[in-house]
């Protein structure tokens, strides 16, 4: 019986880690125009690395390159990222605009103002305590042992 609270435990934490995901991806832009989560993430690294590459975004995020140049047109095109001359086989190196530092950082700001009203009334503790068990998770290992087969009907958590 423990065994299958455990199961029931995972299949929950799963399914929340899922919309949680989906939650952010489809968060989309704020009504001032920010970028969207793919393009935040995409100008934080811009930040991060100024003269990278789209391929270095690609590697780094585990993505085809096709999808990074579709997030970078976009911020290209709002004046956010700038290319700068390089060659077409190895890609143009890439920084931020004024304007592009200046999105990212009330991008930024609003991010961490939303996390702040969700944890309203929460104690230090376990605003420390949430911090902690999401980076142990994300840090911890992923076995390479078989998955689990188990099918749980209409659980779109596993589509």
């Amino acid at each position: 019986m423990q065994h299958e609270t455990r199961a029931d435990d995972v299949a929950a934490l799963h399914a929340e880690l899922v919309q949680f995901a989906r939650d952010l991806v489809a968060g989309g832009r704020d009504a001032q125009g920010g970028p969207s989560f793919a393009q935040h993430s995409a100008l934080s690294f811009i930040a991060r690395h100024p003269g990278c590459r789209a391929t270095d975004i690609s590697d780094s995020f585990g993505v085809n390159r096709s999808t990074v140049s579709r997030q970078l047109r976009g911020c290209v095109e709002s004046g956010w990222v700038r290319t700068e001359p390089g060659s077409l086989r190895s890609g143009y190196p890439l920084s931020l605009t004024a304007q592009g530092a200046a999105v990212l950082a009330a991008a930024d700001r609003r991010r961490l103002d939303e996390v702040r009203a969700r944890v309203d009334g929460w104690s230090p503790a376990e605003v420390t305590a949430f911090a902690g068990i999401l980076r142990r998770f994300r840090e911890a290992p992923v076995p390479t042992t078989a998955p689990d087969t188990t099918t749980r009907v209409g659980d779109d958590a596993h589509a």
